[in-house]
């Protein structure tokens, strides 16, 4: 016993001091840091890049994989109106939604930043199914199996939508949203 008791000891300090990355289980996970490279510059400037960064709103300090497994950063929907749209693959009411969701994303595109957040489901391939099913594959979707995007915009059930404007204010609705409803709330996003 007397033994152990050091080797505990060892672990639970090693533990604390693993930092905050990745995705642990606690909801008080900070966003990932966003280097600057993720996004192109509009201006070209790297001081007025540097600047544009410092003004990203935290909510938008992410760093993702789509279901097709390529890299996504929250720095690419800066200064823009975006919907992010949370769902799961066994979600009725979500796939319920789907169609509308595609129709919004295509009658706004180039003004409304459309991104599905795919969670609460371990399978990729039942995510991957959903998209097919629902018509959504036009939009990228994020695969939130971990559930670390949910808790960091604070999501707490699906069907959920958030509408972010691009100073980083945001308005939540649980679905499921009628393709009226929904209309309606993205052109009020996208200014008219």
């Amino acid at each position: 016993m007397n033994k152990l008791l050091p080797l505990v000891t060892g672990a639970i300090l090693l533990a604390g001091c693993g930092g905050s990355g990745g995705s642990g289980a606690g909801g008080g996970t900070p966003p990932a840091p966003v280097p600057s490279a993720t996004a192109p510059s509009p201006s070209g400037s790297p001081a007025k890049e540097q600047q544009r960064l410092r003004k990203l709103p935290d909510k938008l300090r992410f760093e993702a994989t789509t279901l097709d497994g390529r890299p996504f950063t929250g720095v690419n929907l800066a200064e823009k109106p975006a919907v992010f749209w949370f769902w799961a693959p066994w979600c009725p009411k979500c796939r319920a939604e789907g169609p509308a969701v595609a129709k919004a994303a295509r009658a706004n595109a180039g003004r409304v930043e459309f991104v599905g957040v795919a969670g609460l489901d371990q399978s990729t391939a039942r995510m991957k199914e959903f998209v097919t099913r629902t018509g959504t594959s036009g939009l990228p979707h994020l695969d939130d199996r971990n559930g670390r995007l949910y808790r960091h915009f604070g999501v707490t059930t699906q069907s959920s939508f958030l509408f972010m404007r691009p100073d980083g204010t945001a308005e939540r609705a649980s679905g499921p949203l009628g393709e009226d409803e929904l209309a309606a709330r993205v052109r009020a996003l996208a200014g008219g």
